[in-house]
């Protein structure tokens, strides 16, 4: 059976650390506008008919629809991304998972972000997913169903910001929504990172159960888990091993549905301590029928250069895809040159992308320390378009040959397979702060179609 080949197969050799590049050949692309919006449920309270209002300094409260020009932060030059917060309605925005819809190919389950990146600044954004389908031959992408997220049952154990109302609608202060996948019983289980949690919902989005991180027997918990205040002594902390934004990133299944593979995205600390356990993440085994823990715990290693992962996700009942990313976004060649700064009259990347990748691993041949078996990938700074497919290439220095293609986002978030031939990849936008494909314009929400046959092949 699946189940036994998974939990028994070991791989007893050297740590598992070598793999090939394979190329891949860009064969679509296609685009969401960043400024892409859908209006709240009509029985949602009226506050939610505009989002984005606490994202300002301090978190205060702004209702002046579009007053406040939103840019990248400083760590990223402050560029200026063309947008204006608050917005009128909810954004569709950054994709954080991606999970193909059974039966309907073309067709993918799409999770929305958690709205503007803490726990602070999102009790005005709204928690969903989309039925999306992206068309590689006209380079548009129709959402063809969204779901809110709701909790009109009182499943949440703790409060939450529409703890008063009827229905009970989720937001980004209650959770952070960054996996997703579809059951065979129409549910969905997500994975989150303020816990992080587990949240399986029904296929209206209504929860239906809230499941704790457990692992050795213990709690993982993350500073934004709700079990934890500001202690009163300055000197004191909270006892954390999940890093903040550092929870299940990446959530893949196994085909039958009986298993999910729980991804943390970052190193967890080591116990009592503020230094990683080591340049790898650890990977929980998740058993759907018992909606229970099953005490298998992985090791997923890290690249140099790499800090963090983006989605994971089964492709058959053994091998899988990871994207690893390091924290850079645009284009090399439009770096700002050692000791100067981005200004409006010459935008540059302070911090551009440089590693970028997926991988193929295989969950059935772990080493002796229980560190899962790289295969091979493929480098998203570096995809042939021999045919000239790509619709927008963005900012690049002058002479970029037209024969290759990147994807130099911060946060890229999404990938499956679409079939034996090719992988469908798309990025988090984080509307609107990033703006990696251009200098001075937010990211678009993008899906690339690879054909990567050798890469799906390889063993």
């Amino acid at each position: 059976m699946r189940r036994i080949l998974l939990a028994t197969a070991l791989f007893i050799a050297g740590p598992a650390l070598a793999d090939q590049r394979i190329e891949a050949t860009l064969a679509g692309q296609a685009v969401l506008p960043a400024a892409t919006f859908t209006a709240p449920p009509e029985d949602a309270p009226r506050g939610f008919a505009v989002s984005g209002r606490f994202t300002g300094a301090g978190n205060l409260r702004n209702e002046a629809i579009g007053s406040a020009p939103a840019d990248t932060g400083p760590a990223y030059g402050s560029r200026r991304t063309g947008l204006a917060l608050p917005f009128r309605g909810q954004p569709v925005q950054g994709f954080s998972g991606i999970s193909p819809v059974r039966g309907e190919a073309g067709s993918y389950w799409v999770l929305t972000d958690n709205g503007f990146g803490n726990r602070r600044n999102s009790p005005d954004a709204m928690l969903m997913f989309h039925k999306v389908r992206p068309d590689f031959g006209t380079g548009r992408v129709t959402v063809e169903r969204t779901i809110f997220l709701s909790d009109p049952n009182r499943i949440v154990p703790f409060a939450i910001v529409g703890d008063a109302t009827d229905r009970r609608y989720l937001t980004g202060s209650d959770f952070d929504l960054e996996s997703i996948q579809p059951m065979p019983d129409g549910t969905f289980w997500i994975g989150e990172e303020f816990g992080p949690y587990l949240l399986h919902v029904d296929a209206e989005g209504r929860v239906l159960r809230v499941v704790e991180t457990q692992m050795d027997g213990q709690p993982l918990r993350s500073p934004d888990h709700p079990a934890f205040s500001v202690p009163a002594n300055p000197t004191q902390g909270v006892p954390f091993r999940v890093r903040r934004s550092g929870g299940y990133e990446g959530m893949a299944a196994s085909p039958d549905g009986s298993r999910l593979y729980a991804m943390l995205e970052q190193p967890l600390y080591a116990p009592n301590s503020d230094q990683a356990e080591g340049r790898f993440l650890r990977v929980l085994e998740f058993d759907t029928a018992r909606a229970a823990w099953t005490g298998r715990v992985l090791r997923y290693r890290l690249e140099e250069g790499a800090t963090a992962i983006g989605d994971f996700n089964m492709i058959d009942d053994r091998r899988a895809l990871v994207i690893e990313r390091d924290n850079g976004e645009g284009d090399p060649g439009l770096a700002c040159a050692q000791g100067t700064q981005s200004t409006a009259e010459r935008p540059c990347f302070p911090n551009p992308a440089r590693f970028k990748r997926v991988y193929l691993i295989d969950l059935g041949a772990t080493d002796a320390e229980g560190f899962v078996r790289k295969i091979g990938h493929i480098d998203l700074m570096a995809i042939r378009d021999p045919n000239n497919v790509a619709r927008q290439r963005g900012d690049r220095p002058q002479g970029a040959p037209n024969d290759r293609f990147a994807f130099p986002f911060f946060t890229i978030e999404d990938v499956a397979m679409v079939d034996a031939d090719h992988i469908i990849v798309g990025n988090d936008n984080n509307l609107p702060f990033s703006a990696g494909r251009h200098l001075t314009r937010a990211d678009d929400n993008e899906f690339i179609l690879l054909r990567v046959s050798d890469f799906l092949r390889a063993r």
